[in-house]
């Protein structure tokens, strides 16, 4: 087998294998992969309350505290494990720990929105490099029976902090204050490197450099400047600049392709997509990206603007979906693969439901938490977590297993950089008619229920049964 094909995690060779690192190894991954999630949905949280003090700033500009460490995170994943290969797993998974506790530290002491803004991009990055170094280091010295189990758990990980962290972010934020939702993060990151360097060390894997750092730069930019192009797009009018931003990230987003055709180590696994199922769940993973998180940011939005929740009850009415996404995700999770596609499609028609719902004058200035926000979370929720399943799983099976990785990152990469579109649509849709919230939320609901519907069609869209044998870009080709 060439060094091309060998995997960014799954070791082509039984890994030596050491019980106490694996265990080890399986805890400070989990851990990671827990904070790492936990601060997609905390900061969502406590989002109202940073605005409260940063008034001066328009809504458009805060969102880059939740779409700037999506950008970043999404960017940087793919190329992330191939990465930590080249320089070594346990080295890269330390960095990235200490990486994301400074970068938390930042967050928590920005003077003003701009450093805030800062810190959570770097804080993705942070965020990207660890979570496929930690798996990568957790197989690497595990027993290959074994594997299956430590996957589960991790991906368990990062599922609880899904559902505990509105309850988490709303005790921090009203005890403490926003700040909080990141300075917790120092010393759990601590106890990690604490841990973490009692892990038996692996060796780097010489010889096959390092990722495509231009290609990988464009995919950061380019995603970033459409992004900003959809944010900032109200507050410039529609002017030259949006169209600038636009016609740049285009451009910035070609070459990273371009390159990826032809680079050995590329950016983007552009291989992979030549699996036609593997490439229409990635299809999917972004669109459906795109509105579960505009769909979350706008839950604790509402809750604050409309009907005046405090936070933590903001939080207790938040964690009505996130139950619910769990109960779906256990659900799909032990479907048949038969069933499997099918539930994908009843779990998007579910969340379109639910927002077409919260689009309707059902959902009015008066709160009504019973009646109208308990049914949609129990509808959107489930959707949630039966369809993130379901398209998790797709793209782990369609994925050669020496490519598990680079598969499992790619729809990380789609889901994330569709979600930084998604807060970006809320944004321009919110700052389009700012005397008017009550109607601005229903137009976001209804655009929501439509994209909704658009992931269900992608994901029902049949495939042909298609052989896992290694894919391999032009560039890889030429390197056998």
């Amino acid at each position: 087998m060439t060094k091309a094909l060998e995997s960014d995690t799954l070791p082509t060779h039984p890994p030596t294998v050491d019980p106490r690192s694996a265990r080890l190894a399986l805890l400070v991954a989990c851990g990671a992969a827990f904070v790492a999630f936990l601060d997609l949905s905390v900061v969502n949280i406590a989002f109202p309350s940073i605005a409260d003090d940063f008034t001066s700033v328009p809504t458009t500009t805060l969102t880059w505290v939740v779409s700037g460490y999506a950008v970043a995170f999404a960017a940087f994943l793919t190329p992330a494990g191939r990465f930590a290969d080249t320089i070594g797993r346990k080295r890269v998974f330390l960095g990235a720990l200490i990486g994301f506790a400074l970068t938390s530290l930042l967050c928590a002491l920005a003077p003003d929105v701009s450093w805030l803004i800062a810190g959570r991009i770097l804080q993705g990055a942070s965020a990207s490099l660890m979570i496929p170094a930690g798996l990568g280091l957790v197989l690497g010295v595990t027993a290959p029976e074994r594997i299956g189990t430590a996957i589960a758990a991790w991906t368990a990980a990062g599922g609880f902090a899904a559902t505990v962290g509105p309850g988490i972010g709303g005790a921090l934020v009203d005890w403490f204050g926003w700040r909080s939702v990141f300075m917790i993060n120092v010393p759990v990151v601590a106890a990690l490197v604490t841990v973490g360097v009692l892990i038996a060390a692996d060796v780097p894997r010489g010889g096959r450099g390092l990722p495509d750092l231009v290609g990988t730069v464009a995919t950061a930019l380019g995603i970033g400047a459409v992004v900003a192009a959809v944010t900032e797009g109200q507050q410039w009018d529609w002017d030259w600049r949006t169209w600038l931003c636009v016609g740049a990230g285009a451009v910035l987003l070609a070459v990273a392709l371009v390159r990826s055709r032809r680079h050995p180590r590329p950016a983007i696994p552009v291989g992979l997509w030549r699996n036609r199922e593997y490439a229409l769940t990635n299809a999917a993973s972004f669109v459906f990206g795109v509105t579960m998180f505009a769909w979350l940011l706008a839950g604790p939005l509402w809750l604050d603007a409309i009907w005046g929740f405090t936070v933590l009850e903001s939080a207790a009415a938040m964690s009505v979906g996130a139950i619910a996404a769990m109960v779906g995700a256990v659900v799909a999770g032990r479907a048949s693969a038969d069933t499997q596609r099918s539930l994908g499609v009843i779990g998007a028609l579910l969340f379109a439901a639910s927002t077409l719902y919260m689009s309707t004058g059902v959902w009015g200035a008066d709160p009504a938490l019973w009646s109208a926000w308990v049914p949609a979370g129990v509808l959107g929720g489930t959707g949630i977590g039966m369809a993130i399943t379901v398209l998790g799983t797709s793209a782990a099976s369609s994925s050669p297993p020496q490519q598990f990785a680079a598969g499992i990152g790619m729809n990380l990469t789609s889901q994330q950089a569709g979600g930084a579109l998604g807060v970006a649509i809320l944004a321009a849709i919110l700052a389009a008619d700012p005397g008017r919230p009550l109607t601005a939320f229903h137009t976001l609901f209804a655009v929501c229920a439509a994209v909704a519907l658009a992931a269900a069609a992608c994901i029902a869209i049949p495939t042909r049964p298609n052989s896992t044998a290694i894919i391999n870009t032009p560039a890889e080709e030429t390197n056998r």
